[in-house]
């Protein structure tokens, strides 16, 4: 693998494996969103899959996301249209928007930790959908 790879090959040019190191853990994804049909709008929430590991960050059954829910985005180069979805943060919508990786990101940290230690995950912050109600009373605000 090259180092720096992302700086050097388009989202669509990347292996597997260096799509899959574009993820930064913060399992932002991973939380419900709600759209407004009306005006487009989606707004956040604090409640995430029932399949996600909330203290690292990772789902409990990634090879099969897609199967047991539906609606999961799996992202990949043909259909990232659907970037917009993701937090303004992610790796995948930074690179597509044509932005740099933040400096508290895993691939140029080394420690997988930095993007906890940064703020910038979901660790501790988060209800799973089991627990949760109305969706309408875990609201976080408009998502960016």
């Amino acid at each position: 693998m090259t180092k720096n790879f992302w700086q050097h090959k388009t989202l669509s040019e990347m292996t597997g494996d260096e799509w899959e190191q574009l993820c930064d853990g913060c399992a932002k994804c991973c939380l419900h969103k709600i759209e407004d049909e009306e005006t487009g709008l989606i707004f956040g929430t604090n409640v995430v899959c029932q399949y996600l590991d909330e203290q690292n960050c990772q789902c409990r059954d990634y090879a099969h996301r897609s199967v047991l829910v539906p609606e999961c985005i799996t992202l990949n180069p043909d259909n990232l249209e659907q970037v917009y979805f993701m937090p303004s943060t992610c790796s995948y919508r930074l690179l597509a928007e044509g932005k740099s990786l933040p400096d508290w990101h895993p691939l140029l940290t080394g420690n997988k930790e930095s993007v906890h230690e940064s703020g910038n995950s979901i660790r501790g912050k988060v209800i799973c959908e089991l627990e949760a109600d109305d969706l309408m009373y875990h609201l976080t605000g408009e998502w960016d």
